[in-house]
């Protein structure tokens, strides 16, 4: 198999993607929605490729799996201020939607990606 820096995999990208509209949403709304739930979306959403990231630079798969465990649990988070969003009328409903499907792809990639650390944990003890 060829390496492929981080940066080039699909997962990675995702959630880059998903970080900087986060961000470019966020940053236009009034102080207090802005200060509130936007600086926690905003860190929930960083946070899901900060991971990665560091998942990326890990050796051994059970390292590599908590980064990517922690990873998941920042896109919970982001979904779950993503709903705050919605509810008080901080985004519209297309822009959850859109939100929504790509947290769904990026988490079925993350999935994949943990069920292979996994794998190859159990692949290294036998």
């Amino acid at each position: 198999m060829s390496y492929e820096p981080i940066e080039e995999k699909r997962v990675y990208i995702r959630a880059e993607w998903v970080a900087d509209t986060v961000w470019d949403t966020v940053v236009v709304w009034e102080d207090f929605a802005k200060r509130s739930t936007g600086l926690q979306l905003v860190r929930a959403a960083d946070s899901i490729g900060a991971n990665i990231a560091e998942a990326g630079g890990r050796f051994h798969p059970n390292d590599v799996k908590n980064f990517l465990l922690y990873s998941r649990g920042s896109l919970r988070e982001t979904k779950f201020f993503l709903r705050r969003a919605l509810k008080r009328r901080l985004i519209s409903l297309e822009q959850f939607q859109q939100f929504d499907m790509e947290l769904e792809n990026l988490s079925k990639e993350l999935n994949g990606q943990i069920r292979h650390q996994k794998d190859r944990a159990k692949n290294q003890q036998g």
